[in-house]
C-alpha cells in the first residue's frame, strides 16, 4: 500500500504524471477511431457489421478486464499496472502496421481493450490513494476530465492526420502511448506500508448498487450521443451537433469548477441532484421545439450527469476496505461498459418503435431509477480509511 497523503496536501508531481499519462494514453487509443471505418472498408471491403465489430471490440475486453486490472493494482501496485496498460496501447498501435487481416485487426482491438482497462482502472485508484480525504471526489472528477480530454483531442487529431495516410495515424497512436508511459513512469510512488490483502474476489459487493445506478444513468448518454441530431432534424432543426458540443463543454466545466461538491455535500445528496438533473435535461430535449431549448436541455443534463459518476465512485470507495478498492473501482466502472452495451440496441429499438422523443423519455426514466438505486446504497458505518 502507498502511504496516504498528508491532510490538505496534494502530490502535484505524481498527479501530473497520472493525469498526463491517462490523457496521452487515450490520445493513442482514440486517434484510430475516426479512421478505422474507412480503413476496414478500403483494406477488406467489409460490411457495416464488420466495421462495428472492429470499432466496438475494445468495449468487450474492457468490460471483462477492468475488475481484474483493479485487483492486480491492489496487489502489485497502481503504477505497474497503469504502465502495463500504456505499453499495451503502444503495442496495439504498432500492430496496426502489420497485415493481419480483418480477424487479426479485431484481435488487436480486443488487446487494446485490455490496455485501456489497465490504464484507466489502475490510475483511478492511484489518484484516490494520493488525494486528501476531503478532495477525493473532486480528483475522481478531474481524472475523468483527463480521459474525456484525451478522447476528444485524440479523435480530432486522428481525423486531421488521415490525409497523410493511415501510417501517420498508427505512428501517432504509438508515440502518444509511449509519451503516456514515460509520464506515468515519472510519477513518484511512496513506499508500501502494508501488505496487500490475499482476497481474490473481483466483483466487490460495495460496487454493485452504485454500478447498477451508473449503468442506468448511461442510457441517457447513449440516447443523446446516438439520436439527438436525428431527433432535432426530424423537427426541422439544424445544427443538432451544437447540443452535443454544449453537453461536453458543461460536463467538463462542471467537474473543473464545482467538482468538489460530492466531497463537501456528500456523495448521496449530489448523486440525487445529479440524476434528477440528467432526467430533467433529457425531458427538455425530448420536448424541445427549437435549438435554444434543446441547448438548455443539454446544459442541464451535462451539469447533472457530470457529477453522477464521481459521486457514485465515492460511495464505492467509502464502503470498500483499502486493500480491495482497486477491484471495487474496476468492477464499478465495468457497469459503464455494460450499460452502453445494453442500451445501444435497446434505444435503437425504442427509436424504431416509438420515435426519437421516446429515446429521451426512456433515458429520463432510467436516470430517475438510477437515483432510486443510489439512495439504496447504505451509508458507511464509520469514517472510511484513506485509500492506500
Amino acid at each position: 500500500m502507498t502511504a496516504p497523503a498528508e491532510k490538505g496536501t496534494i502530490p502535484r508531481l505524481a498527479l501530473a504524471g497520472i493525469f498526463g499519462g491517462l490523457f496521452c494514453g487515450y490520445l493513442g487509443l482514440t486517434a484510430a477511431i475516426p479512421v478505422l471505418p474507412g480503413f476496414v472498408r478500403d483494406s477488406f471491403g467489409a460490411t457495416d457489421v464488420a466495421v462495428g465489430m472492429v470499432v466496438m471490440a475494445t468495449a468487450l475486453t474492457a468490460l471483462l478486464v477492468r475488475p481484474v486490472s483493479g485487483h492486480l493494482a491492489d496487489r502489485y501496485g497502481h503504477r505497474l499496472v497503469m504502465r502495463l496498460g500504456a505499453l499495451i496501447v503502444a503495442v496495439g498501435g504498432a500492430l496496426y502496421f502489420l497485415p493481419l487481416g480483418l480477424t487479426g485487426l479485431i484481435g488487436v482491438r480486443l488487446l487494446l481493450g485490455v490496455g485501456e482497462a489497465a490504464l484507466f482502472t489502475a490510475g483511478a485508484v492511484w489518484v484516490v490513494s494520493l488525494a486528501p480525504h476531503h478532495r477525493r471526489g473532486q480528483l475522481i472528477g478531474l481524472y475523468g476530465v483527463s480521459m474525456w480530454g484525451g478522447i476528444s483531442v485524440g479523435t480530432f487529431l486522428g481525423a486531421t492526420l488521415l490525409p497523410l495516410g493511415y501510417g501517420a495515424v498508427w505512428g501517432f497512436s504509438v508515440a502518444a502511448a509511449l509519451i503516456g508511459l514515460a509520464l506515468i513512469s515519472s510519477a513518484p510512488v511512496p513506499p508500501r506500508t502494508e501488505q496487500p490483502s490475499g482476497g481474490h474476489a473481483l466483483l466487490v459487493r460495495p460496487a454493485l448498487l452504485p454500478g447498477a445506478a451508473l449503468a442506468l444513468a448511461s442510457a441517457g448518454y447513449a440516447g443523446l450521443a446516438a439520436f439527438v441530431v436525428l431527433h432535432l432534424q426530424a423537427r426541422g432543426i439544424d445544427s443538432g451537433v451544437v447540443v452535443l458540443s454544449c453537453f461536453s463543454a458543461v460536463y467538463a466545466g462542471t467537474r473543473l469548477f464545482i467538482g468538489h461538491l460530492p466531497d463537501r455535500l456528500g456523495p448521496r445528496r449530489v448523486a440525487t441532484w445529479s440524476g434528477a438533473g440528467e432526467a430533467a435535461g433529457l425531458l427538455i430535449i425530448a420536448l424541445a421545439p427549437n435549438l435554444p431549448v434543446a441547448v438548455i436541455g443539454s446544459l442541464v443534463m451535462g451539469a447533472g450527469f457530470s457529477l453522477l459518476h464521481p459521486s457514485l465512485a465515492l460511495m464505492v470507495m467509502n464502503l470498500t476496505e483499502a486493500s480491495k478498492q482497486g477491484a471495487a473501482i474496476g468492477a464499478y466502472t465495468s457497469f459503464w461498459d455494460l450499460g452502453l452495451s445494453v442500451w445501444g440496441p435497446v434505444i435503437g429499438a425504442v427509436a424504431t418503435g416509438f420515435g426519437y422523443p421516446a429515446v429521451f423519455v426512456a433515458g429520463a426514466v432510467c436516470a430517475a431509477a438510477a437515483v432510486a438505486v443510489a439512495l439504496c446504497v447504505r451509508r458507511p458505518d464509520t469514517q472510511p480509511a484513506v485509500v492506500s
